[in-house]
Formats: structure tokens, C-alpha cells, sequence
């Protein structure tokens, strides 16, 4: 990767920051591309002078792309989005694809989600599986990569259901029995820095991320309550009343859950057996226990001065 050209989509985001500085750590150099770059430019610190650079992309315009693309060794799709999400995943990505075919780049690496299936019932899924397709068919030998639930310190999953747990004395799960298998952000990081140091290697292959427990909702929400020394109860939601509470508030701005991510809670998010992963690129994945707890601990009554002992 030593003075390779990556540009990144989406590089200044949640899972972006991340695959920039493991693509910074291997010797990489670094474009940022994304609708604001300015909102990057914090990832300069992470880098050796010359080593990163930024412009303006929207992978909804693609008269934006071929810049971006330009130049470059490998590019990195990883623009997702609950909103817009034809124009985005589907659609964003083609052009993505498309841009990186004219302009000549060696590697693609597409990032998509466990769940993708153009049959989905639900938008993002559809969305998420007519992305694939599109890259497939444009770059066959593009790197897909399907994640579960990405967990870090900036993420909207663990973070999301601690801020729940302190606000609530009685704790609502929907879904309680839905599986997971959360996968760290620093370990997509790393995958995507392993399959673009060896691109023949990889190409036209798709790794499944997962992290190394299955877990249900449920489970998950206790684990974060006993983590923050939160003593709650919590009160599993039948499906036919999460159905109406998805629909209902699904119509109001700001919504806990909409009816969309409703649909996609239908189906488990796990690894299957017969699927490649973090193990077929070397990498042992990163429990939740390991990190979470380093950044959850702000949810903690008293902080880190929190008495493991007592009740919030």
C-alpha cells in the first residue's frame, strides 16, 4: 500500500474515520471524498504532510465522481444512509462504479450490510442488495464487504441504547429475540485495509463481518445496563404491538425506530456458516467486552466514579 492513491467515499463519517487511518497506518495516501469536506478535515491530524487530501463528491450527482476518481489506485464505497436510500445505495453506488471504470482504477471495494437482497422487504436492504448488483455488474471483480451492526465510540447502536437505559425506568425492547452479531468499527477498518493490500487476491469476493458473539436484543440491552451499573427493568414488546408502535411513530419526525428498520429487525443479522469472514483475512475480531466499556462509562450515574456496586 506504500504510496498507493485510495479515495474514500464517505471517509469523514462513523466507519470512514476509521478506514482512513488504517489505510494512513499502511503507508497509503488518502483522498476524502464526501458532500462537505470540511466536516473531514479533523483526519488531517492523523497524517503525514501530504499525505491526505479532500474534495467534494455526492455520489447522488455524477458529475462529482470522475474527479474524485481520478488518478487514483483504489477506491473505497462506504456512503450509506437510512435516508434517500435508492439515490444513495443504489443508484450512488452505480455511479460510484461507473465513475471508477472511466477513469481507470486498478480495485473497488464496495461497502454494503448483511441483509442486502434486491427481494428485501424492506427499502434499505432492497436498497443495499440493487447497490450490489449494480457494482457487480459494472466492476466484476469489485471487494464487498457485508457488515453486521457496527459498534465504536461514535456509533448509533450501543450508544443509542445507553442513552435509552439512563432516560427510562422501565426500558421497552422491541424485538427483544432478534439476533446480532456486532462487529467493532476497527476491525472493518482492518478489513478493508487487508483486502486493498492484496486486490487480485481478493477480488470479486464478498466477506460477511461479524464479531465473535451472537447476541439478542435483549441481551444486548442487559449487558449495556450492567455495564453502566444501571439497574433497570426491562419489558419485552410483543410483536404485534412493536408492529403498531413501528408503523405509528415510524410517520412522526425523529422516531425511535421507523417501519423500514421495523422490517429489517425481521430477519437476523449473523454471520452464516458458510459465508467467508474476519478469520479468511486474518483478523480476530474484537469483542464488545475489550472496548465498550471505555467510552460507555459516560453513561455511568457518576461517570468512571460510579460505584460498581451500587443502583442508578
Amino acid at each position: 500500500m506504500q504510496n498507493k492513491l485510495v479515495t474514500v467515499f464517505g471517509g469523514g463519517g462513523f466507519v470512514g474515520r476509521y478506514v482512513v487511518e488504517a489505510l494512513l497506518r499502511s503507508g497509503a495516501r488518502v483522498r476524502v471524498a464526501q458532500r462537505h469536506p470540511k466536516q473531514a478535515w479533523f483526519l488531517k491530524a492523523q497524517s503525514d504532510l501530504g499525505q491526505i487530501q479532500f474534495c467534494a463528491a455526492d455520489v447522488r450527482r455524477p458529475d462529482t465522481l470522475d474527479s474524485a476518481c481520478a488518478g487514483v489506485d483504489m477506491v473505497v464505497n462506504l456512503v450509506g444512509s437510512f435516508e434517500d436510500m435508492d439515490a444513495i445505495q443504489h443508484s450512488g453506488a452505480e455511479s460510484v462504479a461507473a465513475a471508477a471504470t472511466r477513469t481507470g482504477v486498478s480495485a473497488l471495494l464496495h461497502m454494503s450490510a448483511i441483509g442486502a437482497d434486491a427481494a428485501s422487504p424492506s427499502a434499505y436492504g432492497r436498497s443495499k442488495g440493487e447497490g450490489e448488483a449494480a457494482v457487480r455488474a459494472a466492476i466484476p471483480g469489485a471487494i464487498i464487504l457485508r457488515p453486521s451492526i457496527i459498534f465504536g465510540r461514535e456509533d448509533q447502536f450501543l450508544n443509542r441504547f445507553a442513552a435509552m437505559i439512563c432516560s427510562f425506568p422501565l426500558v421497552p425492547v422491541m424485538r427483544a429475540a432478534a439476533k446480532f452479531q456486532p462487529v467493532f468499527v476497527g476491525d472493518v477498518a482492518r478489513a478493508v485495509a487487508a483486502c486493498l493490500a492484496a486486490p487480485d487476491q481478493h477480488a470479486g469476493q464478498a466477506y460477511t463481518l461479524g464479531g465473535p458473539q451472537v447476541m439478542t436484543m435483549g441481551e444486548i440491552n442487559r449487558w449495556i445496563a450492567a455495564t453502566i451499573n444501571r439497574q433497570k427493568g426491562f419489558i419485552d414488546i410483543p410483536d404485534e404491538f412493536g408492529a403498531v408502535i413501528a408503523r405509528v411513530a415510524g410517520l412522526l419526525p425523529g422516531a425511535p425506530i421507523t417501519w423500514d428498520q421495523w422490517l429489517m429487525l425481521q430477519k437476523d443479522n449473523v454471520v452464516q456458516a458458510q459465508e467467508r469472514g474476519l478469520a479468511d483475512l486474518g483478523i480476530m475480531p474484537t469483542s464488545m467486552e475489550a472496548v465498550a466499556p471505555k467510552w460507555l462509562v459516560q453513561y455511568k450515574k457518576q461517570g468512571r466514579f460510579t460505584d460498581p456496586a451500587g443502583a442508578a
